[in-house]
């Protein structure tokens, strides 16, 4: 969603110069996050996973896509043409994140995947492989929190009355406030109990991880398909 707006009914705007594709973004760090948790618990599980290909192919698009859009919104700032630069660090640089350690991901189980025979060595060999790269999901979950508390204190995310659906809640600002609000706070948690999920090898603080990114993931992709709509009919209703 676009941040909040303070708009008349009879709200114009230069759409040349606030290009917008967190809709794309939004599906991809969905399916992205279901994907993560399916991954690892087949893992847990001790599921056959020789031939690994299918996952890295569905990583490698999905971190591509939020590589590539993440990286762009991040370095040109497309959303602040007309007011709104905090959205490109709310959506560019988390999405820039997860995109690049997808990537890794596919590149890993594309070109070193041995995976070993059971399934405690292979919790094992996962969690010194990902152990390093967790450190940097833990920082970033500290800054969903941080994304999560600046949507609350400043009423971000409200979407303008001229969107479909969104629009109808635009005198309610908090509301939508506390929907994007706290799909980043379940993002956050499981980014931060990620690594001691990893340390014990699964147990509750997998659970923890597990529960918080399949929720999220799931609402993320079903808002991101939705929000074709809703931003499409946004763009007709002010351009």
């Amino acid at each position: 969603m676009i941040g909040y707006l303070l708009v008349q009914p009879e709200l114009k705007i230069d759409w040349t110069k606030m290009p917008t594709y967190n809709t794309i973004m939004a599906v991809a760090a969905g399916v992205g996050l279901v994907l993560v948790v399916w991954f690892g618990r087949k893992l847990l599980r001790g599921d056959p996973m020789e031939h690994v290909d299918g996952w890295a192919l569905a990583f490698g698009v999905l971190g591509a896509l939020l590589a590539l859009t993440g990286l762009h919104m991040t370095l040109t700032w497309p959303l602040a043409g007309q007011g709104f630069p905090f959205d490109n660090i709310i959506f560019g640089e988390p999405s820039l994140a997860f995109g690049a350690m997808l990537l890794a991901a596919a590149l890993y189980l594309w070109k070193r995947w041995t995976p070993p025979q059971g399934a405690a060595d292979r919790r094992e060999h996962v969690a010194r492989v990902a152990g390093p790269i967790s450190l940097f999901a833990f920082a970033m979950g500290l800054a969903c929190f941080g994304i999560a508390a600046a949507g609350w204190t400043y009423t971000l995310f409200a979407a303008p009355p001229q969107e479909p659906i969104s629009g109808a809640f635009a005198d309610m600002p908090m509301l939508e406030a506390t929907f994007i609000s706290g799909l980043y706070v379940l993002v956050g948690i499981g980014a931060v109990v990620f690594p001691f999920a990893l340390r014990a090898r699964g147990g509750p603080a997998a659970t923890v991880t597990g529960v918080c990114w399949l929720v999220a993931g799931v609402v993320f992709a079903l808002f991101g398909a939705l929000n074709y709509f809703t931003h499409i009919g946004l763009i007709v209703n002010t351009m």
